[in-house]
């Protein structure tokens, strides 16, 4: 049983989040949620929506059948690019300085084979 949850357009740089998704890749899920849970980061908390979310859906998805959350493991999990959000700000000397606002879109697949 394999469950996929995307997470788009979520305002926090790749790079950040980027840290705090390889401290939970190929972890079960328990252990990756304690993780989460407890981390200072600001970007465990997207993350750790997401993984509860994941396994939402394959406890809906088996229906009345019994299924143990704590067997899945986190098989897959990446951050992409999304859209930068380009924004100016006044600089000294009359001048304007770009700042960038960067998007990131996550990727969590969960499973329960080895």
């Amino acid at each position: 049983m394999k469950s996929r949850v995307k997470a788009k357009w979520v305002r926090i740089s790749p790079r950040k989040m980027r840290l705090v998704i390889d401290m939970i890749r190929g972890k079960e899920v328990e252990e990756a949620l304690n993780i989460l849970h407890f981390s200072p980061k600001a970007a465990a908390k997207p993350i750790e929506k997401a993984l509860r979310s994941a396994v939402a859906n394959v406890i809906n998805q088996e229906g009345k059948t019994k299924v143990d959350p704590e067997r899945f493991i986190i098989s897959e999990a990446k951050i992409d690019g999304g859209l930068t959000l380009k924004r100016f700000r006044a600089a000294s000397m009359g001048r304007a300085m770009r700042i960038r606002k960067r998007t990131s879109h996550l990727t969590l697949v969960i499973t329960d084979e080895v």
